[in-house]
Order: structure tokens, then C-alpha cells, then sequence
């Protein structure tokens, strides 16, 4: 759910008394813990954490306009949500925080790259603060780079090697081929008619 907001505090004033509170507390968390590569701003409708076009300018591949995302926080319709995009580029860091998620006793409720969460108690925001502490701006963009690359390899592999086709594949092409493959059908009266001269000759 995108807000139009322009600003951290119009979003936050926009927010119900619950959803702000625990909003807040995150926000405060993430805060603290920054790297001082990063800036806070609204980015696509969230509270958003970036690496300004003045450290990276060229900005995220998606949309070169906008700085390159690191974190976001949002109020959804049924949840909330704080996006890792260090995450999602980095399986380890992942596995690290499933196994803090547990040690905390906290059940993480996780997609590619949001932590979705009802209320501030969901969440260990001594776990939060160490996930966005191990990650600096520089390092944020070595990840982000690498990615690129490995899904630029990945594409040009795919068009160099198309994949051969499946056995399904290749039984509705030769079902295919075989409707259009032309074919005579036996006139009937004429065939019953040639078997009938041919049985009298005989007699």
C-alpha cells in the first residue's frame, strides 16, 4: 500500500496511534545502526533507507531516477513490513537471520526480502539493529553489482543455449505437424465399388 506522502513525517501523521507507535520504534532502531553511506527519505510510497545518487550515481537499474534502495518500512493493510534488500542479495546474511529470528525465540515471517510483522513484540529489534549495522553502504553496493553480473551471465547463457524441447513439447509439435501434413482419404462408394468388380472377375 503506497502512500503519497512526501515526507517521513507526513507518513508517520497518516499512520493509526498502534500502527505509528510501532512504526517508530523500528524506524528508531534502523536509525541507529545506519551506516553513514546511507539516507533516509520516502522512496515508492515507504519509509525508505538509500544510497544517495551522490555516492552511487547510477542509481537502481530499475528506474536510474531513483537511488539505489537498502531498506524500506511500510504500514500494509493487514501487516507491516521492513524490507532488506541486503537480504535478498545475500544468501548468508539470510541464514543469519533465520538462526537470530530463533535464538530470539521469534517466528520470522519473511518473503524474498520484507520481515512481515502485526506488532512490535514480532519482532528481536536487537536483531533488526545487527542486520542493518553488518551492512555498509559500500558493501551494499558490492552486493547489489554482483548480482547484476551473475544475472547478466545467467541471460546471455539462456539466449546462447535455448533449452531443448520437452517431450510435451515435442509431442504437441509432431501432433501438430500431423494435422497439417496433407493426407487423401478413400472415396468409400468408389473402394466398395472396385471391391465388388474385382470379386465378380474372379467368379
Amino acid at each position: 500500500m503506497q502512500s503519497k506522502a512526501k515526507t517521513v513525517a507526513e507518513y508517520l501523521k497518516g499512520l493509526p496511534a498502534d500502527r505509528r507507535a510501532a512504526i517508530e520504534s523500528v524506524r528508531k532502531v534502523v536509525n541507529a545502526n545506519l551506516d553513514k553511506g546511507f539516507a533516509e527519505g520516502m522512496q515508492y510510497g515507504m519509509i525508505g533507507w538509500h544510497v544517495p545518487h551522490r555516492v552511487y550515481p547510477p542509481g537502481y537499474h530499475c528506474d536510474p531516477k531513483q537511488p539505489l534502495p537498502f531498506a524500506a518500512l511500510a504500514s500494509q493493510k493487514n501487516y507491516m513490513s521492513l524490507y532488506l534488500m541486503s537480504v535478498y542479495a545475500d544468501a548468508e546474511e539470510e541464514g543469519w537471520l533465520r538462526k537470530r529470528f530463533a535464538e530470539a525465540g521469534k517466528k520470522l515471517d519473511m518473503g524474498k526480502c520484507c520481515i512481515r510483522f502485526k506488532k512490535i513484540e514480532d519482532l528481536p529489534l536487537e536483531v533488526i539493529g545487527e542486520a542493518i549495522a553488518m551492512v555498509s553502504a559500500e558493501r551494499h553496493i558490492e552486493h547489489y553489482e554482483r548480482s547484476r553480473r551473475s544475472l547478466s551471465k545467467a541471460m546471455n547463457r539462456a539466449e546462447s543455449n535455448p533449452a531443448p524441447k520437452t517431450a510435451a513439447k515435442k509431442a504437441v509439435a509432431k501432433k501438430s505437424a500431423a494435422k497439417k501434413a496433407p493426407h487423401k482419404k478413400p472415396a468409400p462408394k468408389k473402394a466398395a465399388k472396385a471391391r465388388s468388380k474385382k470379386a465378380a472377375t474372379k467368379k
